[in-house]
């Protein structure tokens, strides 16, 4: 039998260990270090070229972005953008003194969208930019925390017991809020029947102590629109029979940049009296890159004045509402970059195009005998579907899904929430710079993989199958 290798015998000839990084000998120089700790500080410098190479390789080992159809956030931008980006990255947004003409374009930007989602009147709108639709949604339902807490306390009620209503297919960053916050999260459950919040039953969930109702524009499970309408003509009957008056926050991460350009005859938006405010993401299908969000109040009587501090740049006073304090203005003016270079047609060439791939994956999967549709990417453009009932017994989505990572498609599997978590789905999210021919070599990947599982003469092995996909 021969000897064990000992790693440490190769140490200096390029070759790393678990605990350090190697450098390629193309890139070595007289009395630079081959080797790199990975979990401390290097003892001595290297050159820039070496430094570039070795992080360059590592994250070669990332996905390719583009095949990524489990994320919602964007993975491509032009060069003039990207040109932009590098001439930006210095840019601090929350130095409002230093970079004036930032934060004049952060102002355009939400005025921009308070116009575009039917803000009665977009100059009497208040808005920020955020580091994403998480931020943007915690601003906004502190904003329905407070206003709730000030109307008690002047009706010389408790402000101990604040709840919001959510639907139980709600994205991760509501849990935080009401973690983070203390707020008691009403969770309405979707069924077969009420596949969304849809406003049924809502009467059982909302009470005194309701700081607002989260709607959501594209659930992140299946991409499907909550009807905004309906929760508040539901919370119009609760009203006026009980006297309790709750607004509603639209969380549009992606459905606020769908909706206005795609489907402008819903009514979803600030044309309904109880949207109080509305969160999306720039960096989803305000198409640019990680991380910016936008969140935008109806009017300056929606969000409390105390929760806003003032900074002062060019003699005057600049509004500030945000968790983060230091953060990149760089994204803020790629926003206003595509804002400008797309305008609403060119928003609307784009996004419709993500659609029409997105129903054209869907109306394809939908003739393959294994799958049922659970959506078909009608709203935004996602879709989700099941494996049919009784159709197999020798795999299930998730070996699926395994299979379509091995020729590069992250495709996820993944249970839907409480209530129907027997019920496991795949999901694809179309996004800018998936094709059409794209879209046909991912549909003849599905229908390579779906053949070699039908031809299995067993069941898939597996232990416990984990749900490595998260939201």
């Amino acid at each position: 039998m021969p000897e064990p290798i000992d790693p440490t015998e190769f140490r200096g000839r390029g070759v790393g260990t678990s605990d350090s990084v190697s450098v390629n000998p193309i890139f070595e120089r007289p009395g630079e270090a081959t080797d790199l700790p990975k979990s401390r500080l290097p003892k001595s410098e290297s050159f820039p070229d070496t430094a570039y190479q070795i992080v360059h390789d590592e994250a070669m080992l990332d996905g390719n972005s583009r095949l990524n159809l489990a994320t919602f956030v964007g993975t491509w931008m032009d060069d003039q953008a990207v040109r932009l980006y590098t001439e930006a990255a210095d840019k601090n947004m929350i130095d409002k003194d230093e970079y004036p003409q930032t934060a004049a374009i952060e102002t355009r930007c939400w005025t921009m969208l308070a116009d575009l989602w039917n803000a009665p009147d977009s100059r009497r709108a208040i808005g920020t930019s955020t580091i994403g639709s998480s931020e943007a949604c915690m601003l906004g339902g502190l904003a329905l925390k407070r206003r709730w807490q000030k109307r008690r306390r002047s009706e010389g009620k408790s402000t101990e017991a604040p709840n919001i209503v959510l639907s139980s297919a709600v994205q991760v960053c509501w849990e935080k809020f009401c973690n983070y916050f203390e707020v008691e999260a009403r969770y309405v459950p979707i069924t077969l029947e009420h596949r969304t919040l849809d406003g049924h039953d809502l009467d059982k969930y909302v009470d005194e102590n309701t700081i607002g109702v989260v709607a959501i524009m594209g659930v992140t499970y299946t991409g499907a629109y909550e009807p905004v309408a309906d929760i508040g003509a539901a919370l119009d009957r609760i009203a006026e029979e009980t006297g309790v008056d709750v607004p509603i926050h639209v969380d549009g991460a992606s459905g606020a940049m769908i909706a206005p350009f795609c489907q402008p005859d819903l009514v979803w938006d600030f044309r309904l009296d109880r949207v109080a405010s509305i969160s999306t993401s720039g960096h989803k299908y305000g198409l640019v890159y990680p991380g910016v969000g936008w969140v935008v109040w109806r009017d300056k009587d929606a969000l409390p004045d105390e929760l806003v501090f003032y900074v002062s740049y060019l003699g005057g006073n600049m509004p500030t509402f945000a968790l983060n304090f230091s953060r990149p203005g760089a994204q803020v003016l790629l926003q206003y970059y595509m804002f400008l270079r797309l305008g609403f047609d060119g928003y609307k060439r784009v996004q419709e195009e993500s659609l029409a791939v997105a129903r054209y994956l869907a109306h394809e999967l939908a003739k393959m005998p294994a799958f049922e549709l659970w959506n078909d990417g009608a709203d935004i453009p996602v879709f989700a579907w099941m494996l049919k009932k009784g159709y197999t017994d020798k795999w299930n989505l998730y070996d699926l899904s395994d299979r379509l990572r091995m020729k590069g498609w992250l495709v996820p599997a993944y249970p839907l929430p409480d209530d129907l978590t027997d019920i496991t789905v795949q999901r694809i999210v179309v996004r800018n710079g998936l094709s059409h021919d794209l879209a046909s070599a991912l549909l003849a990947a599905i229908r390579t993989e779906v053949d070699f599982l039908d031809r299995l003469e067993a069941p898939v092995p597996r232990e416990g199958q984990p749900v490595l996909f998260h939201h």
